[in-house]
């Protein structure tokens, strides 16, 4: 006997509508942007709990500050290349309708002659109004992006941000900070390196201070100099040079609880190398502990490279391989001026600091841990 068919059989089932993804509320967004020597990136995101989450983003090499070593200017093509990219951001900030935004511009505009002339110029094109921002607030938002990734057991801090145009060393004393208060007193750097009196644990700024050489304005120092090698080597020489006035760099510091926190393209690129990733990964790279044995075998495996070698090399790319050999000379002298065992990679900047700046003086991340 033929078995019965069940009922309903052959009928279509019916449609279960899943809810459409909610749009963030553009009440609760906010927006920053980081106009550097080489590169314009912006992030636009949401608070969520005591960290943020990211609704959209913009990355793209620029070059504004090509020429400006030799001519003290901002060049033609350098600012044609960077308005197109505002106007990419402008489009992504419209779309969002983003109300609550930072955007800021850094070495390259602090230091070219025509720079004001370049900021009415964006206005114009894009309506965006850029902010040059001054070294100190730089370093200020470099350090607070990397509270997220300061260990309980650092006592001494140094936040490392290598930049196109400039590098930005700021030294930190927890050691009176309760452990588990240490990342929080951090944040709390967002009032001002020195804060008025608090009734929270505050961390202690030693000393910071700006070099005025990136990846891009030192090696077109030493662009002349034809060997490899040499040139890598003048490199670091030249940089340790020129910050021997930072105090701590004249102090022997013990080991046990400091801790370096380097943030830049050079640092998450030898990260990338030294993991040998075949594609980027920044879950992967943030984070990350790297020995100075581990970083100094990556930059001998670039120097062994050539030119040549770096340019084809898919983890460097097409956008860095001419500036990784100069961060990678910076981040040998900072190696050499402090023995450490260990560097903490930071996928992660200006464009957090900002962000984590603007919500921590509205109030809006919740006091929870980072």
């Amino acid at each position: 006997m033929a078995p019965k068919r069940p009922k309903a059989a052959g009928a279509f089932p019916r449609p279960v509508e899943s809810p459409a993804p909610k749009s963030p509320d553009p009440n609760a967004l906010y927006a920053a942007l980081d106009l550097g020597t080489n590169s314009c990136r912006m992030l636009i995101a949401q608070p969520k709990g005591s960290q943020f989450h990211v609704v959209d983003s913009f990355s793209k090499s620029v070059q504004l500050g090509q020429g400006l070593e030799m001519s003290g200017r901002l060049g033609r093509a350098s600012m044609g290349r960077t308005v197109a990219a505002l106007k990419v951001c402008k489009q992504k900030i419209d779309r969002h309708s983003v109300t609550r935004m930072r955007l800021v511009a850094t070495e390259a505009c602090r230091r070219a002659k025509n720079a004001r002339d370049f900021i009415r110029h964006v206005r114009r094109e894009t309506g965006l109004t850029l902010e040059i921002i001054q070294p100190e607030e730089e370093a200020r938002l470099a350090v607070i992006s990397c509270a997220p990734l300061v260990s309980t057991k650092t006592e001494q801090l140094l936040v490392v941000d290598i930049g196109g145009g400039s590098t930005e060393l700021v030294w930190i004393d927890l050691s009176a900070v309760e452990p588990r208060e240490r990342p929080r007193a951090i944040m709390r750097l967002h009032a001002g390196f020195h804060p008025p009196h608090s009734p929270f644990p505050t961390a202690k700024v030693v000393d910071w201070i700006s070099v005025p050489l990136g990846v891009a304005t030192l090696r077109d120092q030493f662009a002349d100099v034809e060997d490899d090698g040499a040139r890598y080597a003048l490199m670091s020489w030249f940089f340790e040079e020129n910050m021997a006035e930072f105090t701590p760099y004249q102090d022997q510091q013990a080991r046990e609880g400091f801790q370096i926190v380097g943030t830049s393209g050079t640092v998450t690129t030898v990260a990338a190398s030294h993991l040998g990733l075949r594609r980027y990964d920044r879950t992967k790279v943030d984070g990350l502990r790297m020995s100075s044995d581990q970083i100094e075998a990556v930059i001998n495996r670039y120097l062994e490279m050539g030119p040549t070698g770096r340019r084809k090399d898919p983890r460097i790319g097409p956008d860095r391989h001419a500036l990784i050999m100069s961060g990678s000379a910076i981040l040998q002298a900072l190696l050499r001026a402090w023995p450490t065992d260990r560097l903490s990679v930071a996928d992660r900047g200006l464009r957090e600091g900002l962000l984590y700046a603007q919500m921590s003086a509205d109030g809006v991340l919740e006091d929870g841990p980072l």
